[in-house]
């Protein structure tokens, strides 16, 4: 797999995951950016926050400030939109799982 293919699939697939996150529950970008990490995504705010922003461009997030001990955070929760488009992706993933698993792997090549 090429750079470019693994960037674009990575792209997509921390999407799917923050989205996953925000149905579960709101989060802060710090705390994202921990769990992404234990789960073996490593992003610097400087990837993480314009992912956040272009989702909320998108209708698919959303965000509200809260105060937690004297310190405000902003958090952000998933849209009805953000919710279909969760739905949506893990349909595409399941089948996309499912046809990869079945169709054969020809790894000779003709000279």
């Amino acid at each position: 797999m090429n750079g470019m293919t693994r960037k674009r699939l990575f792209q997509g697939f921390i999407c799917v995951q923050i989205l996953s996150q925000a149905n579960r529950e709101p989060f802060f970008g710090s705390w994202l950016i921990e769990e992404l990490t234990d789960i073996g995504y490593k992003l610097s705010p400087g990837t993480v926050y314009p992912i956040l922003h272009n989702m909320e461009q998108e209708g698919l997030l959303k965000h509200y400030f809260e105060n937690v001990e004297g310190k405000v955070r902003k958090y952000y929760s998933i849209t009805q939109e953000g919710k279909l488009e969760l739905q949506k992706a893990r349909r595409y993933m399941a089948e996309l799982a499912d046809s990869i698993d079945q169709e054969p792997v020809n790894y000779s090549v003709s000279v």
